[in-house]
């Protein structure tokens, strides 16, 4: 209503809201890629940004749940704690990792296959059918994302470390593609704004432990810039598009939203660019066009939610 007394149009503002979120959370790579000049490690680095976010969610947890609608229930719980566990912590985890040996184009390329996944996954484990259009999809996306990989090996001469990173990347992809698959009828159920609180709060607990038992709380004392970075992280690339996402999804729909975030990898390009010195190349280009025509093939047709953090 907002936006039609002012002469919007619903769908142009959801629109406007899915492609800032596909931009802050492609943005993320590239700040984690600049806080890596200083001397900080990924768990740390993933203990500051979820420190600094924790606060966020914990205020949109309580929000969420004064508004009425599904209760929530034992299993619920259960649910909530496994599912912050894949889609949020160890995706995330693995995400940093891998950006230590990889370029952030690179990244955020293989993030964007986790559609793929999600398909191989309702084939294998709900017999879901697989048709010529889902494998036209599948050799488009890993064409391109092999052309990406081998351009990436030839600039960084370094096939180990590019493969390493590679394949940590995959894995965080691999982990929320198993997240959606598992936990679409429990986001119906709680609404996506709701559950993804709960599940940001779990994921950022999990973080913080994870850093206590591994390293002394010394190890918080960084240099200035990572703590702005760790800000930037949290709110830019976390908070911000976490919301946008969802209530783009809201005013216009999941396929449109998909289609709108494919802005993303293509961002992260030009970003990584601008402010990491990323080269862009012919084969990037292509292997990018490739991953996002086989991508939208799947998304725009089973409606995935766009890529995330």
């Amino acid at each position: 209503m907002a936006a039609a007394s002012r002469g919007e149009s619903p769908g142009a503002a959801g629109a406007l809201l899915a492609a800032i979120g596909a931009v802050g959370f492609s943005g993320k790579a590239i700040l984690i890629k600049l806080a890596y000049f200083y001397p900080v490690d990924a768990v740390t680095l993933l203990a500051l940004r979820m420190l600094m976010s924790l606060p966020f969610f914990l205020f949109m947890a309580l929000l969420s749940g004064r508004n009425p609608g599904y209760s929530l229930e034992r299993g619920d719980w259960g649910a909530i704690l496994g599912l912050g566990f894949l889609g949020y912590y160890l995706a995330s985890y693995l995400d940093f990792l891998g950006l230590q040996y990889i370029s952030a184009g690179l990244e955020r390329l293989i993030l964007f296959l986790y559609p793929t996944m999600v398909l191989a996954i309702s084939a294998l484990v709900l017999k879901l059918p697989v048709t010529r259009r889902h494998v036209a999809a599948l050799g488009l996306s890993y064409g391109g994302i092999m052309l990406v990989f081998a351009d990436n090996v030839r600039l960084a001469g370094d096939v180990a470390g590019t493969a390493l990173g590679s394949l940590l990347v995959f894995g965080s992809a691999l982990s929320y593609a198993v997240y959606l698959v598992w936990g679409g009828q429990v986001i119906t159920r709680l609404g996506s704004v709701r559950f993804t609180a709960y599940a940001m709060t779990v994921a950022s607990v999990l973080c913080i432990i994870q850093f206590a038992f591994t390293h002394p709380w010394s190890a918080l004392v960084l240099p200035a810039p990572v703590y702005g970075y760790g800000f930037l992280m949290a709110v830019l690339s976390t908070v911000l598009p976490v919301w946008a996402t969802s209530e783009g999804i809201r005013r216009i729909g999941a396929s449109r939203a998909a289609l709108v975030g494919a802005i993303g990898p293509v961002s992260t390009l030009f970003l990584a660019n601008l402010f990491l010195d990323e080269p862009i190349t012919a084969p990037q280009l292509a292997g990018a066009g490739l991953v996002l025509v086989g991508v939208l093939l799947l998304s725009l047709k089973a409606g995935t939610p766009p890529a995330r953090s």
